[in-house]
């Protein structure tokens, strides 16, 4: 039986290395992030069973990280670690998808004792969040691999979450301000021409030499990937 998998995204570097000997002595397997933007490639490339994800972290919020994750994972546990006992805090993490949340300074029996009553919930599975598919294109969420017909596509991760994103909405028209949010979250700030540009990349990989192309521009409004036989 392989031990779980728990990563601890914390910027404190004497708490992230006591829960990690604190975890390890447990038989957890552990990995450390100490900030936002490394915690949230790690969550998109890797599996975990559960993850500690402090709010106060640099480069990414810890709100900004469980929100980006949320939209491609619902269900590994994710739990809170916040210096501030605010109810905001805690009620925005929670409206976000947190399954828990601890205070610091807090005692390490408890969080132990979370950690146990979450990993003991069984993770549901849901095949149709984690494959999604128009005629003969296929993505698979876990992997990130894309085909179509037999043909493996490779995406650079921005072209992947850009194209997941269009096939969660087939067939409704997103602006290239709903995209900008979805894929490349409310904190970015420059022009939303690169929407343009990375569905004219996408174009080239997975439409240009088929027949069938699906990604459709509707002139003045925004992109959509069409179910044609629907």
């Amino acid at each position: 039986m392989t031990s779980p998998k728990i990563l601890i995204v914390e910027d404190e570097q004497k708490l992230s290395r006591v829960l990690q000997l604190e975890l390890e002595y447990e038989n957890y397997e552990t990995e450390v992030a100490d900030n936002g933007k490394d915690a949230l490639r790690m969550m998109e490339e890797q599996e975990w069973d559960l993850v500690l994800l402090d709010i106060m972290i640099p480069e990414l919020s810890g709100l900004e990280v469980l929100r980006r994750v949320r939209r491609i994972d619902e269900d590994t546990p994710i739990v809170l670690l916040t210096a501030r006992d605010e109810v905001h805090d805690k009620v925005s993490g929670l409206d976000l998808g947190a399954n828990d949340y601890i205070t610091k300074p807090f005692q390490i029996e408890e969080l132990l004792a979370r950690i146990r009553v979450h990993l003991r919930r069984p993770k549901p599975k849901k095949e149709s969040d984690n494959g999604l598919q128009v005629g003969d294109l296929a993505v698979n969420i876990s992997s990130r691999e894309v085909t179509r017909g037999d043909q493996q596509i490779e995406l650079t991760p921005r072209e992947f979450d850009l194209l997941v994103c269009l096939l969660k909405n087939k067939n409704i028209v997103l602006t290239r301000e709903q995209l900008i949010e979805q894929v490349w979250g409310y904190d970015y700030y420059g022009d939303t021409n690169v929407v343009d540009v990375y569905i004219r990349y996408l174009r080239q990989k997975i439409d240009k030499g088929f027949d069938v192309p699906y990604i459709q521009t509707v002139r003045g409004v925004g992109y959509t990937i069409k179910d044609l036989e629907q």
